[in-house]
């Protein structure tokens, strides 16, 4: 993660905390706490926080405006649309290759999940999503139905996330839940925000099969709360970077593993 998306993702964690930690970034990003503390001496002199004992606070006098939504403590969406995208797309690619016509699917935030929408154009699917830019994409250029889980909008990471146990998602049901995260490890899927891995969980339980989209990077440990264990995950689709002690990981936990090319309709099982 680049010097900026960390002060990014510090702020975003000021704004929901009143203490941020050096173990928390470090946990939150994969950085060293050399990096962590120059980030937090640079904010400080830049006026985006004070310096404490212990940490970094949000400045006095500098809360959220009344009505806005805390922030979430993941990079934005904008940030990671940016990074591997090749990777992501043909990723993307070979998730929309699983489906057929009349699937009901599920598919979280996240913005590998998001670029299946270029791919669900001429599909006919029932689809339940919690990112409303996906939502916007086949809403308006698909001939899929979608499905919007009721909450309030985070507009950092472009996701609609509901607090409550009981809400509309509760009576549906899907074949696959298509699914990206921050991390996953030996451990399982891993988030960095503790509503995001609340509002996945929930997803997750609606569907019979979880496939998780994972480029290479996501086999770097970040976030610090597991929102399911490997045993839950039936394919993980990634990309030919992966390192191989991940994919051994995964085989041994009786994971599908696709590996995705480039090139269109290339996809291998590893």
């Amino acid at each position: 993660m680049h010097e900026r998306e960390r002060w990014q993702l510090i702020k975003a964690m000021l704004k929901q905390q009143p203490l941020v930690r050096i173990a928390d970034v470090c946990r939150a990003t994969g950085a060293s706490e050399a990096s962590v503390r120059r980030d937090f001496v640079r904010l400080a002199e830049m006026g985006s926080a004070t310096r404490v004992r212990g940490g970094l606070e949000p400045m006095s006098g500098s809360p959220t405006e009344a009505g806005d939504a805390p922030a979430l403590a993941t990079r934005s969406f904008e940030i990671s649309k940016t990074l591997n995208v090749a990777a992501k797309r043909a990723i993307a690619r070979a998730a929309v290759a699983l489906c057929s016509d009349g699937d009901a699917i599920i598919i979280n935030g996240g913005t590998t999940t998001f670029q299946m929408g270029e791919f669900l154009r001429e599909r006919r699917l029932k689809v339940l999503t919690n990112s409303y830019p996906l939502a916007e994409t086949l809403i308006h250029h698909s001939n899929c139905r979608v499905a919007l889980p009721g909450g309030e909008v985070y507009r950092e990471q472009k996701l609609i996330v509901s607090p409550f146990e009981e809400d509309a998602i509760q009576h549906y049901s899907a074949s696959r839940m298509f699914m990206s995260a921050i991390s996953i490890g030996l451990l399982g899927v891993v988030e960095g925000d503790p509503l995001i891995a609340r509002a996945e969980s929930k997803l997750i339980k609606r569907a019979d099969r979880l496939v998780v989209l994972a480029d290479s990077s996501k086999f770097t440990a970040r976030g610090s709360l597991v929102v399911c264990p490997l045993s839950r995950i039936s394919t993980v689709i990634t990309d030919a970077e992966a390192p191989k002690h991940a994919l051994d990981m995964l085989r041994d936990a009786g994971i599908e593993v696709m590996i995705a090319a480039d090139a269109p309709d290339e996809v291998v099982a590893a």
